[in-house]
């Protein structure tokens, strides 16, 4: 029996889903009530997401959604009946997840 990767791009997939479900929304509050109902300042803001345990948040809030949107596109474009690509499609969605987590790494943590 051949092995398989399936097992770790559907832990990211899993992984991506909760993070996705119970953190965006969390984001959302603090960024968008909390900010404009200035509850904290936009400098505070600034200087929290500055604070390394919040890159390291920030860092998860980006990249395990993305290979939830990876795993995701990739079945949908297998039911839309792009079978013909089963070979290059997982190539460009976790290769554009591993793109997009390259970024927030570089962002996070060099700018």
């Amino acid at each position: 029996m051949a092995k398989s990767n399936e097992p770790i791009w559907w832990s990211l997939f899993s992984a991506g889903g909760v993070v996705a479900a119970f953190f965006f929304p969390i984001t959302i509050i603090i960024t968008a009530i909390v900010c404009s109902a200035d509850w904290i300042s936009a400098a505070g803001l600034q200087k929290l997401a500055g604070h390394s345990l919040a890159r390291l948040y920030l860092f998860v809030l980006i990249s395990l959604p993305l290979f939830h949107w990876a795993h995701r596109f990739r079945y949908i474009g297998m039911d839309l009946g792009l079978k013909s690509l089963s070979g290059i499609l997982p190539v460009v969605c976790y290769g554009a997840a591993l793109l997009g987590t390259g970024l927030a790494v570089f962002f996070l943590v060099w700018a």
